[in-house]
C-alpha cells in the first residue's frame, strides 16, 4: 500500500484504505476500483491524497495509532459538547463546559491509553477521515500531538493529562466568535482579525473558573498564540514568561494547521508540516520542545514514495522508533530502472544520503 495524490491518481487503480466520513460511514471502500467518476467526487470532497495498492507497495502495511472508530467517537464527542457551546456568552459557555468536563476527559484518558502504553512514534494518516467541522478534529489533532510531545519529554500521567485536556479546549473560545467572521471564506479584515485573536482570551475567561480542571488549562487556552519571542498574541510575552504547557500545545497548534486542509490553504504533507516547525525552532517555539516534537512524530509515513540524494528512488517499508526521520526504505528504481529484485535499506545505516523529495505523484509500476 502507498501513498498517492489525487492528481497522479488513474483509472483502474485500486484503493488501498477505506475513506471515512464524520458519522463513521465509509464514502470510498478498500480494494474498489478506481474510476473517473470516483476521481472526479475525490476532488469535490476536497481529498488530496489516497492510498492505493501496486506492485511496488505489495506487503507494506500502514497503520494509524489511532484506529479510525477511536478518532470518530471521539470526535463525535467533542461536536456533542463543543456544540452547547456555540452562540454563547463566555459565562454561559463556562456553565455548559463545566457540566462537560467529564466527557472531555473521559476522550483525553482513552487516547492516553493508547499513546501511552505504544512504544511507536505518532502515526496519523492523510485523508482517511473526512469532516466538515475544522475546529472539532483540529481540537482532536492538537490534543493526540501534545500527548505525543509530552509523553517524550518525560512528563507524569497527571501533567499528561492536564495537557491534553488543556490541547482539546485550546480553541474554545474560538466557539463565542460570530460565525460569520469565524467561518469566512475569503480574507479576513484587519478589524475582523482582531475580533479573532480574542479567541485566546474569551478561552481563558470560559476555563479559569472551572471547577472540574485545572486552572493550567485556561493557561493553555491563553497563551498557545504566544512565541517565545515575544511575537505572539494576545500578550505579547516571552518564552520565559509562557508555562510549559502553552510553549507544546503551540507546536502542535501549528503542526496540525499547516497539514489540514483550509479553506485558503491546501494540506501539506508532515514531512513539509515537520519543517515548518523546524524553521521556528529557537526562534517562535521552544527549541527543547521542537526536537521532542521530532522524535515523536512519523517523518515519511509507510508507503510514501522517496528519491533519494544519490538517484534511488524507494518507498517507506517500516520506521526506526528512535530516528523518525530515517526510516527503512525499500529501493525499488536506480539509475532510473526500476528494479526487478527491489531491496530494503536503512537510512540510519547510510548518513551521507538523504531524502531529497517526496513524490506524491509518482504513477509508474514494477512490471
Amino acid at each position: 500500500m502507498r501513498l498517492i495524490s489525487i492528481n497522479a491518481l488513474k483509472s483502474q487503480m485500486v484503493v488501498g484504505k477505506t475513506i471515512w466520513n464524520e458519522a463513521g460511514l465509509p464514502l470510498l471502500q478498500k480494494d474498489v476500483v478506481v474510476t473517473d467518476g470516483i476521481i472526479s467526487r475525490l476532488k469535490e470532497l476536497g481529498i488530496q491524497y489516497l492510498y492505493i495498492e501496486d506492485k511496488i507497495s505489495d506487503g507494506i502495511i500502514i497503520e494509524e495509532s489511532i484506529l479510525p472508530e477511536v478518532r470518530t467517537n471521539a470526535i463525535k464527542k467533542i461536536t456533542t459538547s463543543f456544540n452547547k457551546v456555540k452562540g454563547l456568552n463566555s459565562q454561559s459557555a463556562s456553565l455548559v463546559i463545566d457540566k462537560q468536563s467529564k466527557v472531555i476527559g473521559e476522550i483525553v484518558d482513552d487516547l492516553l491509553t493508547t499513546i501511552v502504553k505504544s512504544d511507536e512514534v505518532l502515526t496519523v494518516l492523510t485523508d482517511t477521515l473526512i469532516y466538515d467541522e475544522y475546529l472539532y478534529q483540529h481540537s482532536f489533532q492538537v490534543t493526540l500531538y501534545s500527548i505525543a510531545i509530552a509523553k517524550e519529554l518525560g512528563y507524569s500521567s497527571e501533567d499528561l493529562r492536564v495537557i491534553g485536556i488543556g490541547a482539546m479546549l485550546h480553541d474554545i473560545g474560538k466557539l463565542v466568535i460570530p460565525p460569520d467572521i469565524l467561518f469566512k471564506e475569503g480574507s479576513l479584515t484587519d478589524d475582523e482579525y482582531e475580533v479573532i485573536k480574542q479567541h485566546t482570551r474569551f478561552g481563558f475567561d470560559i476555563l479559569r473558573n472551572l471547577h472540574t480542571v485545572s486552572l493550567l488549562v485556561a493557561h493553555c487556552a491563553f497563551q498557545h498564540h504566544e512565541r517565545i519571542d515575544g511575537s505572539g498574541y494576545p500578550r505579547g510575552i516571552s518564552g520565559a514568561e509562557m508555562h510549559p504547557y502553552a510553549k507544546i500545545i503551540a507546536v502542535a497548534d501549528v503542526f496540525d494547521a499547516v497539514t489540514s486542509n483550509r479553506v485558503y490553504r491546501q494540506k501539506m504533507l508532515p514531512s513539509e508540516g515537520i519543517k515548518i516547525i523546524e524553521s521556528g525552532s529557537g526562534t517562535i517555539f521552544d527549541k527543547h520542545i521542537v526536537d521532542a516534537f521530532k522524535r515523536s512524530i512519523v517523518h515519511y509515513p509507510n508507503g510514501t514514495i522517496l528519491l533519494l540524494s544519490d538517484g534511488r528512488r524507494g518507498i517507506v517499508a517500516k520506521q526506526n522508533l528512535h530516528k523518525p526521520e530515517l526510516p527503512y526504505i525499500r529501493i525499488f528504481e536506480e539509475n532510473n530502472t526500476i528494479l526487478n529484485s527491489p531491496y530494503t535499506i536503512n537510512l540510519v545505516e547510510y548518513p551521507e544520503i538523504i531524502v531529497e523529495k517526496v513524490e506524491v505523484d509518482y504513477v509508474a509500476e514494477i512490471e
